[in-house]
């Protein structure tokens, strides 16, 4: 079975001082922290401006050979029709530093709803493998109209890879199937917040959820399945609000361990 890491999609926040951090945390010395309990992490600050690779070089430094790194593209990459092409060159740079030291998993590039399935934009996904090369990209998908064989094909042959996700059970939603379309699983889980889902008061109301243990229990075989397709599966949770991500990181990684012991007896 392969390698099953679990982590958080993000770390550096305020609200999880007090909640995951202890009191008085510095936010320089939040990622060390951090990687003492887990050993991945998504970064979402790619999503908003590419840093320079230093900045990236300076956050490897806080964590221990083995930890790994996902970066998130840049909003241009996913949520702009024609971004410009130096975009591409300067992600690409970022990653160099996690490359060098053997920390880099990938990259996540995440679509909105108003990205959907048409042949231009599959063509589109093509073009940014393509574009990221060599490293590992996985895609997430947030309308259904994706979910079809057709596309899955069409991932597996442009060795993209698929983001499970768990989110709420909403028309137009993707549902909460497990599937690879590579070597590498991959899962992110949202919460379920419906009512906030689409709500106006701003994207972090819309992940202020805690899951229950078991609604992550419910995950587990959906998990393990992906373990045994691949040879490695990231499994973050992106429910930040409030420290709730970490905390439910931490009770994932408890139910797979006391899975896989009682699967061994």
């Amino acid at each position: 079975m392969a390698e099953i890491l679990v982590g958080t999609s993000g770390y550096s926040f305020d609200d999880w001082v007090g909640n995951f951090y202890p009191a008085g945390q510095r936010k320089g010395d939040m990622l060390s922290f951090y990687a003492r309990i887990f050993n991945t992490v998504e970064v979402n600050s790619t999503y908003y401006r590419i840093p320079h690779p230093a900045v990236i070089e300076q956050m490897q430094k806080k964590t221990p050979p083995g930890f790994v790194f996902i970066l998130k593209a840049n909003k241009a990459m996913t949520h702009e029709s024609a971004p410009a092409q130096t975009v591409f060159a300067d992600f690409l740079e970022i990653c160099r530093p996690l490359v060098r030291e053997g920390k880099f998993g990938g990259i996540l590039a995440q679509f909105p709803w108003s990205f959907k399935n048409t042949g231009q934009n599959q063509e589109y996904l093509l073009s940014l493998r393509e574009k990221l090369l060599p490293h590992p990209l996985f895609v997430e998908f947030r309308n259904a109209e994706w979910i079809k064989d057709e596309v899955f094909h069409v991932l597996e042959k442009g060795r993209i890879g698929y983001c499970s996700v768990d989110e709420p059970g909403l028309k137009g939603l993707v549902p909460p199937i497990a599937r690879n379309t590579t070597d590498i699983g991959y899962v992110r889980l949202h919460g379920r917040n419906a009512k906030n889902w689409w709500a106006s008061g701003g994207v972090s109301d819309r992940y202020d959820y805690l899951y229950s243990e078991d609604e992550l229990k419910g995950w587990l075989s959906k998990i393990r399945d992906l373990a045994r397709a691949t040879e490695k599966t990231y499994v973050f949770f992106n429910n930040c609000h409030a420290g709730q991500a970490a905390k439910n990181a931490q009770l994932m990684k408890t139910l797979l361990n006391l899975d896989m012991e009682s699967r061994r007896q």
